[in-house]
């Protein structure tokens, strides 16, 4: 088994509504022209159900097989909302939007499942329930979350889920997938370091917060050099500093810092966070300033489900001739919420050569659709078999 021949028919169709979304990106929850415009090929598609406004600006679409015996649903989900970062691909479909572009492939991921749906419309050449997940927000608004919370798994009564994104640098169309943690848990925090602002030429009479806020910069690095085990997995990056004052000769009274921190275990989650604050009051203190901390648990560690990821891999290999194992991946990724509800499993296809995601200068490859297409089918296709 290879790509399935109807997928190369549909390619230059798919292609076309994956240009289009990548014209017109959108971000976070604000995803009404894309929701709306997949909610149109759903229902063009002849699915038995389209419900909107999950999770927001979620879609859901229901197509059932030409049989039901088995009972069974299984869901696939993609991920439908941009990136705020400005294009520079120079492609002649490129984003249409200031400051918002497709930089980490959505408009691929929800052209592939479109497709897939179109498919699994047409043929229906399986026993059970196929649901196709439509989600907003996955760039750091938690999408996933409200899909799940606004009560999707139990009313749609899906029992797994399968998700998938591309990887640049991974062979176009192959595939990597790993069982148990794969992505990791992303959380954010604020510290606001408050010291004694003055003029310039007199720091002894300031508690300077730009030293205050170096020095917890560096002390931060030890959470991964000295007080986690070197076999964990934990990164800690400060990803903005920002002064009260950007004049010359003004000592700020407050600096603001931001960043993330990520990590493979609830254990080191723990451990990274009760250090964080540690490091960044106890610092301060030493220097007569004082740090508030706001830390803030975002998305939980992916964990794809063993028997899952095994089928996964299974259909991967044959679609795509082999699936390798992926490595542990630092990224977040919202599609856990949906994992901690129902067993499942999330794949990597390769993307091939080209700038990585979250840059600029990305663009998801069109080469490869026909293999995304034909593993979510198959996925379907293979759960819920038909009988012959």
């Amino acid at each position: 088994m290879a790509v399935k021949n109807r997928f190369a028919e549909l390619h230059d169709e798919i292609t076309a509504w994956r240009r289009d979304l990548h014209a017109h990106p959108e971000l976070l929850f604000d995803t009404h022209r894309t929701s709306a415009l997949v909610a149109e090929k759903l229902r063009s598609f002849g699915c038995d159900e389209v419900v909107t406004g999950i999770g927001r600006t979620g879609v859901v679409g229901v197509i059932k097989g030409r049989a039901d015996t088995s009972g069974k649903v299984v869901g696939l989900r993609a991920d439908m909302d941009a990136l705020p970062i400005h294009e520079q691909t120079g492609v002649d479909y490129a984003s249409k939007t200031p400051g918002a572009m497709h930089a980490c492939g959505h408009d691929g991921h929800t052209a592939m499942l479109l497709g897939a749906a179109k498919y699994l419309a047409e043929t229906r050449n399986f026993d059970g329930t196929a649901v196709v997940i439509f989600q907003p927000a996955e760039e750091g608004g938690a999408g996933g979350r409200e899909m799940c919370e606004d009560g999707m798994m139990a009313r749609f009564g899906i029992q797994e889920v399968y998700g998938m994104h591309n990887w640049p640098g991974k062979p176009m169309g192959s595939f990597s997938i790993r069982p148990g943690a794969f992505f990791a848990a992303t959380d954010v925090f604020d510290i606001e370091i408050e010291g004694l602002g003055g003029h310039a030429a007199k720091p002894h009479e300031t508690v300077d917060t730009t030293v205050v806020a170096s020095h917890i910069v560096i002390a931060l690095q030890t959470i991964a050099s000295r007080y986690a085990d070197p076999v964990d997995q934990v990164v800690v990056s400060v990803t903005s500093f920002e002064t009260s004052s950007n004049a010359f000769n003004v000592i700020p009274q407050k600096v603001m810092l931001k960043g993330t921190v990520r990590t493979m275990t609830e254990q080191m989650r723990d451990l990274a966070e009760m250090r964080l604050n540690k490091i960044a009051t106890g610092v301060a203190e030493s220097f007569g300033a004082q740090a508030q901390v706001d830390y803030e648990r975002n998305y939980p560690v992916m964990v794809n489900h063993t028997a899952q990821t095994e089928f996964a891999a299974k259909v991967a290999a044959q679609v795509a001739g082999s699936c390798d194992e992926a490595p542990l991946i630092m990224g977040g990724e919202d599609f856990a919420f949906m994992l901690e509800e129902r067993p499942g499993a999330y794949i990597l296809v390769g993307n091939g050569p080209g700038a990585a995601v979250h840059h600029p200068e990305y663009n998801f490859n069109d080469e490869a659709i026909p293999a995304g297409c034909s593993w979510w089918a198959e996925i379907v296709e293979q759960r819920l078999p038909a009988s012959r």
